[in-house]
This record gives structure tokens, sequence and C-alpha cells, in this order.
């Protein structure tokens, strides 16, 4: 016993009650607390410390395991080191149970599993389910009572998300022409060829009225029509974007959480979320629970 209390008296971050943390500064001292523990109350050090013990330190406790509370405590200690494949089945339930019991109360808070949330951890599933729906100049336009600093951070913090984008677009090989962010380079260059043709339409209006002629009364109804058909050809590319009615958007909006809820279930999101505390919370047990008693209750009802 005195080797288990030597060996995790070096473990610099091991737990002790608030009242003798003063006296477990350095091993010396640890390896102490921990003697006395192991001398008094071999079932409550199993508790506290079991889970960073080998299954040949374990052994060492068999002398004592006709003491009920010891006993329970090596047996779920080993089932937890060398599952047998019903308990792993169990475990796999239970943890799916969890996740689902966590996610209810994530969806519940509403911020998670909101649309900008979600846009922020899978920019480019976004963006193929609604993004490319959307009107990319409203996610930059300043928001009533924003502050200009918070609306620049939110700029920069956009433009970082576009980049991602256009790296996923880039890496698929999606054809440049639909990039992310291309449509404003588009309605420049359009912009750019209207202006030309004004220049061009006025020059020759110019030309003509220098060299005079009953013509020249008719120009501007002549220029006017033809800016009329320019402008008339910028709607009807705009018009080509592709629209969505809003039934249409919610249904969109649907498939996208659907997919995000199930990734999150998968175990996708350990760069957001810690899945060991979530998976071993046995208070969420309890969640899970009333939801399987409630469901129970309106399958009987509805037999009847």
């Amino acid at each position: 016993m005195e080797g288990i209390a030597e060996r995790l008296s070096v473990i610099e971050d091991l737990y002790f009650p608030r009242a003798l943390q003063s006296t477990a500064i350095n091993p010396s001292q640890r390896k102490l607390l921990l003697l006395d523990l192991l001398s008094r109350d071999a079932a409550v050090f199993l508790e506290r410390y079991g889970s960073k013990l080998t299954t040949d330190e374990l052994r060492e406790f068999d002398v004592l395991k006709d003491n009920y509370e010891i006993n329970w405590h090596l047996n779920h200690l080993r089932s937890i080191m060398n599952p047998t494949s019903d308990e792993l089945r169990s475990k796999s339930v239970t943890v799916k149970n969890r996740r689902r019991a966590y996610m209810d109360k994530l969806v519940y808070d509403g911020q998670y599993f909101s649309e900008d949330a979600m846009r922020e951890r899978e920019p480019y599933l976004h963006h193929e389910y609604l993004g490319k729906f959307q009107d990319p100049c409203g996610r930059s336009m300043a928001r009533p009572g924003e502050r200009w600093s918070e609306t620049l951070l939110r700029r920069s913090e956009e433009a970082i998300l576009v980049a991602k984008i256009r790296g996923e677009q880039q890496r698929l090989g999606v054809a440049e022409s639909d990039w992310v962010g291309n449509e404003r380079m588009q309605e420049e260059e359009e912009e750019e060829e209207e202006e030309e043709e004004d220049e061009e339409e006025e020059e020759k209006e110019e030309a003509k009225a220098a060299n005079g002629g009953a013509q020249s009364a008719e120009l501007p109804s002549d220029h006017h029509n033809a800016t009329n058909g320019t402008q008339s050809t910028r709607t009807g590319r705009n018009e080509q974007q592709p629209l969505l009615s809003a039934v249409e958007m919610q249904d969109q909006m649907d498939q996208f959480t659907y997919i995000m809820q199930q990734k999150f279930l998968l175990g996708e999101d350990g760069e957001y979320l810690d899945y060991s505390k979530i998976d071993n919370d046995e208070t969420l047990d309890d969640h899970w629970q009333r939801e399987a008693n409630q469901d129970a209750e309106e399958r009987y009802f509805e037999e009847d």
C-alpha cells in the first residue's frame, strides 16, 4: 500500500478535501495523508483515487473485498477498466441518452443551435443550405444599437468566415464564378460596363450635336431607351440569382439544423464542447428518464 501512496503523492493536481489542502503542499505531506486515509477508510480511498490505480494496484485491495463497500468499488473500477460486451453496449446507450438530453438543453437555451452559432462552426455547410440564398450585404451592415467598434469587429469575423467558405470551395473545385464574395465583384464589373456604355453614348451624342441635324432632337429619347435597356439587363441578371420562398428557406434551415444536431450527437463537436463531462454527467439521466416516461405515457393514451 505504501507504494501506491508513494506513486500518487507525486501527482500535482491530486484531489484533497479543502480542509487538507494546506497540509498537502509537497509529495511527502501528500503521502502521509494518503496512508492515513488508507488505514482509516479504504472504501473512501477507492472512491477518491480508484480511477488513478492500475490493475495490479487494485489487486492489493482484494484482501479487503469482504467489506461490501470496498467490493462494490473494486467491481465498479474493474468494469470500467475491462468492460464486458454487455457493459460496453450499456455504456453506449447511456452515452447516447446523455448526449440527447444535453442537446435538448442546448436547444432550449437557444444559442448553440442558433443560425449564427451554427454558421460559425460550419460556414461552408451553412452556405450550401442557406447562405447562397441570402443577401450577403445584410451581414456587413450596421445593426440598430450597435457601436461602430462592434460593427468593425463583426465585419472582421465575417471576412474570416467568407475566407473559410472560399477555401473549402477551392478545395472542392467549385467554379471560380460561384465562389462566395464574387457576387459583388460581378456587380462592380457590370457597373463598369454600364459606365463605359454610357460614356460611349454620350460621346456619340456630342459628335452628332456638333454636326447638327434634325436627329439631334431625338437623341435624348434614344439615350434614355438605351440606358433603360442596360438597366433592365442588369435587373435581369439579378433576377437570375436563386431565390427561395419563406417556406422553402425554413425547410433549408430545418435540414441544416438536423445535420448540425446529428454532428453533435456523433461526437464531432469536440472543438467546442467537452464530451467527457457530458458523457459522464449522471444528472442527465434524470432528464432522459423523464423524457422516456413521458413518451411511454403518450403511447399508452394513444393506444386507448
